[in-house]
């Protein structure tokens, strides 16, 4: 028999969530297409959600996690901040190690 433990987990911040999976993909996909609305496109969002997340994110830290560009002639563009990077970095070295420590939980199930 195959046991497997299931988790998710996010950050809040003032009872809000400030960082999870679904943020940290949207932050990972604005880097690799330089677009909030492309990011958003290619994880079938709205824009208007993507939006809404990257806000709410922003406006629970001290710094921003992207920069917005006004369009021009060739459009507006989305760049993620050294610290967005950062907040990426912790946040899947704190779900690794989640990950770790509950497969290590899980021999107790198995060795029953």
């Amino acid at each position: 028999m195959s046991f497997k433990i299931r988790s998710r987990i996010w950050i809040e911040a003032d009872e809000h969530v400030f960082l999870g999976e679904g943020r940290v993909r949207l932050l990972k996909a604005i880097d690799e297409t330089g677009s909030l609305s492309k990011a958003a496109k290619s994880l079938e969002m709205s824009y208007k959600k993507a939006w809404k997340l990257i806000d709410s994110v922003n406006k629970s830290t001290k710094k921003p996690v992207i920069i917005m560009s006004v369009g021009g002639k060739n459009g507006g563009g989305a760049e993620l901040t050294d610290y967005g990077r950062a907040l990426i970095n912790a946040f899947e070295e704190i779900n690794q190690g989640c990950w770790d420590y509950l497969d290590t939980q899980l021999k107790k199930i198995k060795d029953l």
